[in-house]
């Protein structure tokens, strides 16, 4: 088993910044690829984000290239997600997950475990 619990969001006018935590603990954290997904009100939760065992290799969806960034702290048992340039369609519950198979995956079945999410408002 490993728990996840994400901490970070908040709200925040449109060109600002936040970054989101994802603090894990059970299992070996370095063993499983990390990814971000958020759900809007009404809609399907969405990739965002996901970062290999080792950091050394990320993936985006196209809508928040160039403006997040995914890193990892293995040492820490930490996930970031640094979100800059924020617009208000980036407001959803973000959350956090965990891919065992260890591959980059932008689907939500291919993850094993999930946090609790965390909320994310972006003003106008």
């Amino acid at each position: 088993q490993v728990q996840l619990v994400e901490s970070g969001g908040g709200l925040v006018q449109a060109g600002g910044s936040l970054r989101l935590s994802c603090a894990a603990s059970g299992r070996t954290f370095n063993n499983y690829a990390m990814g971000w997904f958020r759900q809007a009100p009404g809609k399907e939760r969405k990739f965002v984000a996901a970062i290999s065992w080792s950091g050394g290799s990320t993936y985006y969806a196209d809508s928040v290239k160039g403006r997040f960034t995914i890193s990892r702290d293995n040492a820490k048992n930490t996930v970031y997600l640094q979100m800059n340039s924020l617009k208000p369609e980036d407001t959803a519950v973000y959350y956090c997950a965990a891919d065992s198979t260890a591959l980059l995956s932008r689907y939500t079945y291919e993850y094993d475990y999930w946090g609790q999410g965390t909320q994310v408002t972006v003003s106008s």
